[in-house]
């Protein structure tokens, strides 16, 4: 199975823009859905966007819709998440997620392989 590691995460201003990258070990990176998910202080991770296995369907939380794109390079073995007109409500850790089969995609109980986390923070 594969393991990820997030990286990217940083310090921005309000309307700035991060890009974050999720590195997959293993051969099999392509035969996994991949997920991006958030969890601020106080608050239980939600789910950000995924992507299907050929990266043909993707999938946003109405709150980073038209900000956010999430996206993925199979020969790399690496998935991203571009962000963009950041919030200072867009600071979590960000956290990338992958599974063979979702019941959801929105679901974090639908991952069963986690990375360790990223933090990103958006001053106002």
């Amino acid at each position: 199975q594969v393991q990820l590691v997030e990286s990217g995460g940083g310090l921005v201003q309000a309307g700035g823009s991060l890009r974050l990258s999720c590195a997959a070990s293993g051969r099999t990176f392509n035969s996994y859905v991949l997920g991006w998910f958030r969890q601020a202080p106080g608050k239980e991770r939600e789910f950000v966007a995924a992507v299907s296995w050929r990266g043909v369907r993707t999938y946003y939380a109405d709150s980073v819709k038209g900000r956010f794109t999430i996206s993925r390079d199979n020969a790399k073995n690496t998935g991203y998440l571009q962000m963009n007109t950041l919030k200072p409500e867009d600071t979590a850790v960000y956290y990338c997620a992958a599974a063979t089969e979702v019941v959801s995609y929105y679901y974090t109980s639908s991952y069963d392989i986690w990375g360790q986390g990223t933090q990103v923070t958006v001053s106002s």
